[in-house]
């Protein structure tokens, strides 16, 4: 039975939340600030963390940061906050996915599960609610050399010009799956199907990793480099000219 640690200051969504997750089957422990939320994280692991960023005594993303200095423990980050900048920010510090609020607690299961699937085999002792379908195992990735960045999904490991780039696991998964498929357009719902395993998770969800993969690989998306967007259609990786 995964067991998840839901850090929300405000009662009455804390309540909400573990009534949503304990009916799904998980185990649910809560905090209701940070410095609680470090000290369960740290006395008694669990398979996945759902973190509220307005915190009362730490900000959210100092918070990220401090559980990611000691765990590698999955990280749902809960936020009220919508802005692009602050959500990359936020994956950047760590945080293996986001939810906006207001949010369903279909959304929140649904999020919590590809974030458990997508971590099981890094964290062996995660696991997925009950009846949650598994995907299928993806076809293996093989390193690639596209220009002058070069991915290795085995070593999980990228380099561009000979500088290794900092990837959050999202974005190297992002950047391995497009660089197998080098010069052929990718839907956004390919990749929310193939590298997030939730088809039915919003786009932007995309976009938000694209827009932080393309600051790192020294590009914007008015003046592309390897990552082309085809309008309407999807995004391609593909050699400088």
């Amino acid at each position: 039975m995964p067991s998840v640690l839901v850090v929300e200051d405000d009662p009455s969504i804390r309540q909400s939340l573990i009534e949503v997750l304990t009916e799904q089957g998980y185990a649910v422990r809560s905090a209701a600030d940070g410095f609680s939320a470090l000290r369960e994280v740290t006395q008694s692991p669990v398979d996945a963390v759902v973190l509220d960023l307005g915190l009362p005594d730490l900000d959210g993303g100092d918070a990220l940061r401090m559980i990611r200095g000691i765990s590698s423990v999955p990280v749902l980050v809960a936020t009220a906050r919508d802005d692009e900048a602050e959500i990359i920010n936020i994956l950047n510090a760590g945080a293996d996915d986001y939810l906006v609020k207001p949010f369903s607690g279909g959304q929140l299961l649904a999020r919590l599960s590809a974030v458990l699937r997508r971590t099981s085999s890094a964290h062996p002792g995660g696991g997925v609610a009950a009846g949650a379908a598994v995907a299928p195992a993806a076809e293996p990735l093989r390193p690639t050399t596209v220009g002058e960045l070069a991915v290795d999904p085995g070593a999980r490991t990228a380099y561009l010009a000979g500088q290794e780039l900092r990837l959050t696991r999202r974005e190297f998964d992002l950047l391995a799956f497009l660089a197998h498929h080098t010069g052929q357009v990718v839907s956004k719902r390919r990749l929310l199907t193939e590298v997030w395993r939730e088809p039915y998770v919003d786009d932007q969800t995309v976009d938000v990793h694209l827009s932080s993969l393309r600051r790192k690989l020294g590009e914007r998306a008015s003046a592309p480099r390897y990552l082309l967007t085809v309008r309407g259609v999807g995004i391609k990786l593909v050699a400088p000219r």
